[in-house]
Order: C-alpha cells, then structure tokens, then sequence
C-alpha cells in the first residue's frame, strides 16, 4: 500500500509533541542515561525514551521514504525501526499505537490488530488505537460479504470500536457519521439517525452530515423530514450532492416537478454528475416528458455507454413513440452490456409483441419461464414477483392471438404463485373468458375468485361487475356500494367501477356522478386521465359529444401520446362523418403507438371508408378482423365495405357473421338499434342476391 505525506501527518504531529516534552530528546542518538519513568505502571528496567526518540526517527523517515519513492522495502525498515523504538519504551501506547497503523497500512492486518488490541488493554482509553482497530475491522467486513456469519461479528466489532471513540472524542463529526453508518449496516436505524443528527448538530454546514441523515429519513419512508432538513439549506449553498439528494426526495413524495428542478440545479453545479442526469431524466419520464427524458437519457448513453439500465429506457420511451425498431436497437446494445439481464429479455418481448411478433415474443418469455423454475417449486419474493411478470405478459399475448386455452393456462399459473400475484391472475383470467364471450366461465372464476381472496375489494368488483352484466345490477351496484370506506385511494377505485357499471346498464346520469367523486379523488395526472377518459366513453353512449371531445381533448392535453384517447376521439369523428382529415391523424397516431390493436386498425379502415378510400379500408379492416375475429362491429365494416365494391355475397357473408356474434353478446353490451341495422342490411342483400339468382 502506498503512503502519502497527508496520511502520515497527524500521526507524526502527535510523535513529536509526545516526545518534545522530554528536554534529553534530540535527534541524535543520546548516551545511554537513566531517566525516571513518568507512567507508573511501567516495571524496570526504566524506559530509554532517548533511544526510543532515535528509533523511531529513524522509522519516521523510511516512511517518508515509502511516500517518495513508492519502494516497500522502506516499510520494512520503518517496521524494525518502530520495534526497536518499542523495545526502548515497551509501555509506550503511543509507539504500540504507531506500530500498529503501519502493519495496517503495509496490509499486515494480523499484526495490526493484535498490536492496537495490545494497547487498548494496556490503555483502554486509547483513541488512536480505538479507530486504527475500528477502521480496520470496517475493512474486513467488505472482504467477508460472502460469510454472513463472520461479517455479523466483524460489523459488531467495529460498532463496539467506535462507540468507543465517540465516547473519548464526542466532538468528531466524522466519527460520528461512522457509526451512524455502522448502525445502519446493522438495522440499528433508531442509533443510526441519533449519531447523524450529533453529527449534524456539531457542524450544521456539514454537507456529509446533512445528506446522510436525509438518505436515512428517505430510506426509513419519512421523505417529509428529509425534505425539512434539505431545504433549511439556502439554495445559493446547495451543492450538486445536496441538489441531487433533494431531488431524491422530492421524488419519493411524487412530487415530479420539484424533482426536476432540483435534477436541473444539480446539473448545472456539476455537468459531470451522471446521477443527477440520470435522475432528472427519470423524474421528466414520470412527469410524461418524454421528448426532454429522451435527451437526457441520451446524454447518459454517450457518457457511459456501458449504462444498460439507461438503454433499457430508452427502449422504453422509443416503444412509447412507436419506435420500436429504435428500441430493439437500445435492447441488443444494454444487452451487450448486461447479457443476462432478464429484465433485457422481457422488454424484447415486450417489444416483438407490439411488432406482431408473437412467436418470438413468447419464446422469449418461455425461455425466461425455463430459466428461473424450480423442481421443488419454492421460490424467493423476488423470484415470484419476476414469474408473476413473465406469465402475465405471457397470458396476455396468447390473448391477443385469441389463443384462449394456452392464456388461461399461463393465468393458472399465475394464481398459483399466491399473493398479488393470485389477485392479478384471476383478474386477468376473468378478462380472458370474457374477450372470448364465455360468460359462464368468467362468472364462474369471478366467485372462485371472491372464496379465494375475499377480503381483495377488486375481486368483490370483478364479480359484482359480472352479476350486473348477467342481469342482476340492482345487487351488484349495492355491494359495490357497501366497499366505500372514506378511504381516498379505496374509494377513487370504488366510484370508477361504479361510474363504468351504471354506464354499461345505460344509468348515465348516475355514472356521470360516480366519474365525478372519481375525479376528485385523483391527485396523479394519470389518474385524471385515466377517469376523464372514461367520462368520455359516457358522454359518447350518450351521445354528448361535444362534452365526450372535450374530454378527450383534455387527456390529450395532458398526454399527446395517449393511444385510446387518440383512437376514441377519432373513431367518434369519423363514425359521424365529421372532419375526416383531422380524424385520419388522429388514428394513424394512435395505430403508430399501438400497430397490433385491432381496435386501433378497425378505426384507421373505418374512416377510410368514410372518406371512400375503399382499397385503404378493406387493408385496415382485414388487419382487424384478423386480430379480433369476435366483434360483431368489425365484421359489419368489412361487410359495409364490400357492399361498396360491389361484392355483395362476401358482404351478406360478414353481416351474417356480425349477427352471430351480437346473439353470443350479454345485455350489458347489446345495442340493440346496432343489431336491428346490421340485421336489415342482411336482409336486403338477401333479397338482392335472391333476385339476382333468379334472374340467371
């Protein structure tokens, strides 16, 4: 190990004043004269402190020769030196204490220790001897991580040394923050947060010390006295460390605005501060920024290209804008960096599934399910949280290749996981059966569901939902009714499933209502959103479009890229034949977002039709009924468009199919003014192709 001039400093300072007390001391070596001994536990003979002086000079300055020329064999020489110092003035603390550190710093740990354990039992109140002992044993703890055992005894140590020290030097507020830190490491938060607040009380200014109690405060969950403590900090005195840890903070209350600034601040203090990029480009992501996120994140990649957490988001906001070869792009290069990263495999899935990709994007997900199953079928949190992903997404894209059994095989599994992961995979089940209109089945899991976890309020509103679409609303408005419990979060959710249950029963005006307390009780803006775009859908079964388009527009204000506000606002103005040009851009934003949609491609082939673009219809609207084969609404389009291009056989072919599907539709979903129209479009093609039969 390598010495400095600054390291040595303190200590030979602290040698010279313990020997300068002595008048005999000199530097050279003295005549070999007896001198009383002033500590009175020390035996005969009586210590030499000339010849100790001597000797330890001489060690002194193979130090100094260790720091100017970097050669080892100095070390050894100041080690003898320092011995034969000792053997002059064996009770010495002082030379004991000084022997110590160097067998510390020349990487002789054995002897470091049993040197400084040898003077903290000579002298107990040995305060070098307590830290060179207690930075050593702090130390050792890095090097034992992979023997919980030993480094839980080696930590104790060194908490023991330290508690030692602040006890002898109360007014270090370096030593202090130590053994905060050491509480820390051993979940002693209560200890830790007192010896930080000492540390902050003896030097206010103190940026160690302020930042490190506010991290505790922020681990501990209490961001609000974190943020108390920041603040009292004038900003003309922020450091970039403190700007940084301040946006932390602001973080963890959601307060994303503030975090920016914070980032902005800490940015401008120090460019080269990656965390504080990185943490402002996080914060603009949350905050739904994603163009300015986009550029810090950039900017990190370019810094630190082996960063593949920061090309993981990118990946993340380019399958946001719909650029999704951009984002497999950011994946193959975080995946150079991290190869085996799941989390690197589960995006690409994710993205090959918005691409079309179904196969490759479930080999993936298979491939990941192989890897982390075990025989025994005992898994860690960690682990089940990571399967409950996989099998989600997994269930999800047999969905949405209406591949029913194999999706409902994947949800099983994820009830089986137990926990959250039990709730998400009934709840997604439910979804499954009813995308492919097999109520039974769909009411049948929604009570398994309800006796398995019957406390999750979320289940109770699946299955009410349920029992209202099965006829029985009267019922199931009132137990949903009964889970509201002034609870904010609680009831938002409540006032939501109730909104969407008295819109699906036509009770407009009461789930206009229930939107409204909905609404009050969101504070995110994703939570607005999320509420005003359902007020929408109300307003459009009412009818009320004007109030529907300025709901959507409002969502649209808040997020640019929300793909269902887009494709809504823009199937309502097409379905009316109302300012197609605008209603053309509006799906084409929402198909780039969302390619695979069938939903989205059966809006774009609707206005499309609309505008007598019958080619450009038929293309979109295939598309869609090849993605979803059920909806009686995409199979009267495509019906609509091949009446136009006069192939009208094909198009009693699709009505017929459309009937079809609206006799397998509940009554909550039946329209019946829709049903009667698709139903008289078939009978005059009959007619028509009746009387064209019989004409040949």
């Amino acid at each position: 190990m390598n010495f400095t001039r600054s390291s040595l400093a303190v200590l030979l300072l602290a040698a010279t004043a313990a020997f300068a007390q002595h008048p005999g001391a000199t530097s050279k070596k003295p005549a070999d004269t007896p001198e009383a001994n002033p500590h009175p536990y020390t035996e005969t003979p009586v210590p030499d402190r000339n010849d100790a002086y001597y000797h330890f000079q001489k060690g002194r300055g193979y130090e100094e020769m260790v720091a100017t020329t970097g050669q080892m064999e100095y070390a050894t020489k100041a080690i003898e030196e320092y011995k034969l110092a000792l053997a002059a003035d064996p009770k010495s603390s002082f030379l004991s204490a000084a022997l110590a550190d160097i067998y510390a710093r020349t990487g002789d740990i054995r002897d470091a220790v049993a040197q400084a354990q040898e003077v903290i039992q000579v002298d107990p109140d040995n305060l070098e001897a307590r830290r060179l002992l207690g930075r050593i044993y702090l130390r050792s703890i890095g090097d034992l991580q992979g023997n919980s055992k030993e480094s839980e005894t080696v930590l104790h140590m060194a908490i023991e040394q330290f508690e030692a020290v602040v006890r002898l030097d109360a007014s270090s507020v370096e030593d202090h923050l130590l053994l905060g830190r050491l509480y820390r490491l051993n979940n002693e938060m209560a200890k830790a947060e007192v010896e930080f607040r000492v540390a902050v009380k003896l030097q206010p200014d103190s940026e160690d010390a302020v930042t490190t109690l506010a991290v505790l405060y922020n681990e501990e969950g209490d961001s609000t006295r974190a943020l108390e403590l920041l603040s009292a900090i004038p900003q003309t005195d922020r450091s970039a460390r403190i700007e940084t840890i301040l946006g932390y903070t602001y973080e963890q209350k959601k307060d994303y605005k503030k975090a920016i600034e914070a980032y902005r601040h800490a940015v401008e203090l120090d460019h080269d501060n990656l965390d504080a990029v990185r943490g402002l480009a996080q914060n603009l992501l949350n905050d739904n920024q994603y163009g300015a996120a986009l550029e810090q994140y950039k900017a990190v990649s370019e810094a630190d290209p082996q960063d593949a957490q920061t090309m993981l988001h990118l990946a993340d906001i380019y399958r946001h804008d719909g650029e999704f070869e951009k984002a497999l792009q950011s994946l193959d290069k975080a995946q150079q960096a991290a190869p085996d990263s799941m989390e690197i495999f589960y995006n690409r899935a994710v993205v090959l599934e918005a691409l079309g990709k179904y196969d490759d994007a479930t080999g993936v997900l298979v491939t990941l399910l192989a890897r982390t199953e075990h025989v025994n079928g005992s898994y860690s949190t960690a682990e089940k949280n990571n399967r409950a992903i996989f099998l989600e997404r997994l269930g999800t894209i047999y969905r949405e290749q209406n591949k029913t059994q194999p999706a409902v095989d994947a949800f099983r599994k994820l009830v089986e996981l137990g926990d959250d992961a039990t709730v998400r995979g009934y709840q997604q089940l439910i979804e499954t059966y009813r995308d492919a209109k097999d109520w039974p089945a769909a009411t049948a899991v929604a009570k398994e569901a309800v006796e398995k976890v019957p406390n999750d309020h979320g289940l109770q509103m699946v299955l009410a939902s349920q029992l209202a679409d099965n006829g029985e609303p009267d019922a199931a408005l009132a137990k949903v009714k009964s889970l509201l419990n002034g609870q904010a979060g609680n009831d938002r959710e409540v006032w939501i499933a109730l909104g969407q249950m008295y819109s699906r029963v036509k009770r407009y005006p009461e789930a206009e209502q229930a939107l409204d307390k909905a609404l009050e009780l969101s504070t995110k803006q994703e939570e607005k959103d999320f509420v005003n775009f359902i007020a929408g859908s109300v307003y459009e079964r009412e009818k009320k479009y004007e109030l529907a388009e300025n709901v959507f527009r409002k969502v649209l204000a808040s997020d640019a890229k929300n793909a269902g506000a887009l494709n809504y606002l823009g199937y309502m103005l097409a379905d009316r034949g109302t300012r197609l040009n605008e209603a053309l851009e509006l799906i084409k934003r929402a198909v780039a977002l969302e390619p695979q949609n069938g939903a989205y491609l059966d809006s774009l082939g609707w206005v499309y039709f609309k505008m007598g673009k019958y080619d450009q219809a038929e293309t979109e609207l295939r598309k869609a009924v090849e993605r979803i084969d059920n909806d009686p609404t995409l199979h009267e389009h495509l019906g609509d468009v091949y009446q136009k291009t006069n192939r009208l056989k094909q198009a009693a072919a699709q009505w017929e199919r459309s009937l079809e599907e609206w006799k397998k539709t509940i009554p909550a979903e039946m329209e019946p003014d829709d049903v009667a129209k698709v139903q008289k479009k078939l009978d005059g093609a009959r007619v028509k192709l009746a009387k064209e039969g019989s004409a040949k």
